[in-house]
């Protein structure tokens, strides 16, 4: 015991000095108080200072053995402990803000909002049918976890390998092959969680310490359905989008579907709610046509803001222009929904959009007076990232965000 009690004092871990610092100014102190009882004035004076002066010294030396100590038991020591607790703080001080959508444009407008806030609450589609998600619906009669996958690993702020862990896809020959290891680790919590989905995304936020919370906007088992333009339907999100075909409403089943407390409460306290950016049809709609959301959302307080996409989606939104994007969102709501629309200005370079042209997709063209006509401020910006595929920037589309957002409602730190 005693040997372990010596090893506190060797060389490197930083406590000896501040030990001594903190010893060093009870001495001062005593000293100081044992002058304070001469009749001299100028002597009370000096030994007034002296006792400041130990006090600074002790208060010094206990601090940082306090922090010395906390930083050994910290990952690696590559931690600044006040970095985290001011980044914390600041980010606790952030707006309310709640994101309605799904796909990988929702996880992407989350990765760069939690550096402005961790208070967000991201509202997700939980109407997925295709891949590893509607494999799962189909076996588990479970929702669909890939979009809650996605934005827990966008507000994640465990170790990177986590990440990729929980967005790792078996490949090889098997009965796990397509399936992501996410969608597997949240139906394995669903299971153990007794059947309650909110819990399991709640476990799962917690094994990945993300910043925010991520609610599934409906925990029903729901199906989405299209009508056509030429009178036909079709049921199941992933057989959607099909070519030449206009969507002309977009329904639920069943239609007794309801949305989950915590996300209707979510939209209650927003200060801002963020629609898209993500598929129109397939990720924004679905969630505001639950029974009751709309409604919500309508009467909310909050600043609501659309971020249109930057590309047109084949089978989806053929032809459309930023205008239409926020006319189908209306016509599938009411009024109240949307105060403006963000909306990227910048030109896609001709290479890329000779990728893009070959598989049916066409810049989204911002037809700003059509969008003011409809009674809704406009925000026409650079969003633009031009990588391996065409989509917004993160930190683009967070800059935005946030300057309209401080422009707006005077939200300051």
């Amino acid at each position: 015991m005693s040997k372990n009690l010596v090893k506190w004092l060797y060389p490197g871990i930083k406590v000896k000095r501040w030990l001594f610092t903190f010893l060093s100014g009870l001495v001062i102190i005593v000293l100081g108080a044992s002058l304070m009882s001469t009749p001299y004035g100028l002597v009370k004076t000096f030994a007034f200072i002296v006792v400041i002066i130990g006090v600074i010294f002790s208060v010094l030396g206990v601090i940082k053995m306090v922090v010395s100590l906390i930083t050994l038991f910290l990952p690696q020591g590559e931690r600044d402990l006040v970095n985290i607790l001011y980044q914390r703080r600041y980010l606790e001080r952030g707006p309310k803000i709640v994101t309605i959508g799904g796909g990988h444009g929702l996880s992407q407008l989350l990765f760069g909002l939690k550096e402005y806030s961790s208070n967000i609450t991201a509202i997700v589609t939980v109407a997925d049918s295709g891949g590893s998600s509607g494999r799962l619906r189909e076996e588990f009669n479970i929702v669909a976890p890939g979009d809650i996958r996605n934005c827990l690993v966008a507000l994640a702020d465990a170790p990177a390998l986590m990440g990729e862990l929980f967005q790792f896809r078996f490949s090889k020959e098997s009965q796990l092959q397509g399936h992501n290891f996410g969608n597997l680790f949240l139906t394995a919590m669903y299971q153990v969680t007794g059947g309650d989905f909110e819990k399991a995304v709640e476990e799962c936020s917690k094994v990945l310490a993300i910043r925010g919370k991520v609610v599934p906007s409906t925990v029903n088992n729901v199906h989405l359905i299209a009508e056509y333009e030429d009178g036909s339907r079709t049921e199941g999100e992933a057989k959607i989008p099909i070519p030449n075909k206009k969507i002309k409403r977009l329904y639920l089943t069943p239609e007794d579907a309801r949305p989950t407390k915590d996300a209707l409460e979510a939209i209650r306290q927003a200060d801002i709610v963020i629609l898209g950016p993500g598929s129109l049809y397939t990720s924004v709609i679905p969630n505001l046509i639950i029974k009751g959301l709309a409604e919500v959302l309508a009467g909310a307080s909050a600043y609501k803001i659309y971020v249109c996409n930057v590309m047109t989606q084949p089978g989806e939104t053929d032809g459309y222009s930023a205008s239409d994007h926020v006319r189908a969102i209306l016509e599938h709501t009411t009024t109240g929904v949307l105060n403006a629309a963000l909306i990227n200005d910048a030109a896609v370079p001709a290479e890329a959009l000779g990728r893009y042209e070959d598989q049916g997709q066409f810049p989204v063209k911002s037809d700003l007076e059509r969008i003011k006509e409809m009674d809704l401020k406009v925000i026409a910006t650079d969003l633009l990232s031009v990588k391996d595929y065409v989509r917004h920037d993160s930190e683009k589309l967070t800059g935005a965000l946030i300057k309209l957002i401080e422009s707006q409602r005077v939200i300051k730190r």
